[in-house]
């Protein structure tokens, strides 16, 4: 059943703007690296404006934009970034928020070859990274790179953009942002495992199967087919 999103503009910006103070507490955004969005009714979206810094985002730091290409952008003018969030919201109708950010060590992990993102670690990342899927090179904002995340939204919840960042999407604003969290600690502990020469002790395939089935941790996402 297709999710009934929020009309409530006022409430979203609220929403975004503690979004991106967390972001860049965390240490997971900086500068004007990066831009959100969230679905609201109507084939509306809110999306930050261009060029805007995640970590001192106001009012008037957002655009209101349209699936409907044929309705022109209100309020500010979009992220140019706009293209590829569309894409995840035509493809994933229940998916409410996309976060688009570079945490310095995913960003290391979508810049480098043979980067293996472990989901059978711990709890969190059984559940959060269960998919992740990485999107090839194109300049941001270009209709290429739009087509490149349209071909992998379907795939995963988390996308590694090569030699870009990441492209996190959910139901809720709050389930991305976990999400980006869990990736950045996950990515971190491979880097410093390896400097470490430390092994990890990974959990079994049917550990795995068993805590996202059968766990009642969380219920298992359901994958669109």
């Amino acid at each position: 059943m297709r999710r009934t999103f929020s009309n409530g503009r006022n409430e979203m910006i609220d929403v975004l703007i503690q979004t991106g103070k967390d972001l860049v507490d965390r240490h997971l955004a900086w500068g004007n690296a990066g831009n959100m969005s969230i679905r609201l009714d109507c084939g509306r979206c809110l999306i930050t404006a261009s060029g805007t810094r995640l970590g001192e985002l106001n009012e008037t730091s957002f655009a209101t934009c349209f699936l409907d290409e044929s309705r022109s952008p209100e309020g500010g003018k979009p992220s140019k970034e706009w293209p590829m969030h569309k894409a995840v919201y035509e493809e994933r109708s229940e998916v409410g928020a996309v976060l688009h950010a570079a945490p310095f060590y995913s960003t290391f992990a979508a810049c480098s070859r043979n980067f293996e993102i472990r989901s059978d670690l711990f709890v969190e990342t059984m559940y959060y990274l269960e998919r992740v899927e990485r999107v090839p090179y194109r300049h941001p904002g270009s209709a290429a790179l739009a087509d490149e995340v349209r071909k992998k939204a379907r795939k995963a919840n988390i996308l590694l953009l090569e030699n870009h960042g990441v492209l996190v999407f959910d139901e809720t604003v709050n389930e991305a942002r976990n999400a980006m969290e869990v990736l950045e600690l996950a990515c971190r502990m491979v880097v410093t495992g390896k400097q470490s020469e430390l092994d990890f002790n990974p959990l079994d395939d049917r550990t795995v199967e068993s805590f996202l089935n059968d766990s009642g941790y969380k219920k298992r996402r359901e994958w669109p087919q």
